[in-house]
């Protein structure tokens, strides 16, 4: 087997005392696309954040690439993209304008070619030339999209890629990033409230609880684990319930 594309062992993360991440550790192969679940407060972000190099660990270590965050982010970072519906680009420009600035700091070759490519292919061509900030929360999050695919990254991280989209929409890019993985083997790491993305998307799931794994393997597999016939049932199930460290299906 080859080296995993990211690799985390024992990652703990405290802010001014309070735990955010108690005790992560995965692994996530070429090609795969890994959900990671969990409530509010699970850890999600902060693992995300982590994988970035954003924040600093109080304790274990983070590979990407079989390199280390911290002594090597830059490296790490041009092969890898990341996409947020809460992050905003700058709104006062227009959308071309933000794409061709982020495809000159990627490098990317024959950007105006590329833009265009992303533009057609996210059916926001007509906004080529809207200012950012007058785009609705959709909208914003397909030129984010765009945005993050820019550079043709090997790692994906998306950070609930398909909140503020409607449901037509949101199954179109569903099937978009699932397309993308197939013909261009991109390693995905995503975190998401709508079960129905991480059912149809990820090949496998990590769920959190107090920043901890509780839960592993596919979808199919971690609802058999806490006998739930679908994983929102799992999610409601471990927001609401008292000991979830054990499945149903192991405590029964």
């Amino acid at each position: 087997m080859t080296e995993p594309v990211v690799q985390v062992e024992h990652l703990r993360k405290e802010f001014n005392g309070t735990v955010a991440v108690a005790d992560l550790s995965f692994t996530v192969q070429r090609g795969e696309i890994v959900g990671l679940l969990g409530a509010n407060g699970a850890g999600k972000t902060t693992a995300i954040q982590t994988l970035l190099g954003l924040i600093k660990p109080t304790g274990g270590k983070v590979a990407v690439f079989g390199m280390d965050i911290e002594r090597h982010r830059v490296a790490i970072l041009q092969r890898a993209n990341f996409c947020s519906a809460y992050t905003g680009l700058p709104t006062n420009l227009k959308v071309w304008e933000n794409l061709l600035i982020f495809s000159l700091i990627y490098g990317v070759k024959d950007h105006r070619r590329k833009i265009a490519e992303l533009l057609a292919l996210l059916e926001i061509s007509h906004l080529r030339k809207a200012i950012t900030g007058h785009l609705s929360s959709g909208e914003s999050t397909r030129v984010n999209i765009c945005k993050s695919l820019l550079n043709d990254p090997e790692l994906l991280l998306l950070d609930e890629p398909t909140a503020s989209l409607d449901p037509d929409m949101a199954d179109k890019v569903r099937k978009l990033l699932r397309r993308i993985q197939r013909e261009r083997n991109i390693t995905m790491v995503y975190t998401s409230h709508n079960m129905r993305d991480v059912q149809e998307v990820c090949d496998r799931v990590l769920f959190m609880h107090k920043g901890r794994i509780i839960a592993q393997g596919t979808p199919q597999q971690v609802m058999d684990q806490f006998n739930q016939t679908s994983l929102e049932d799992v999610f409601i199930s471990v927001a609401r319930g008292g000991d979830v460290l054990t499945p149903k299906s192991e405590a029964s």
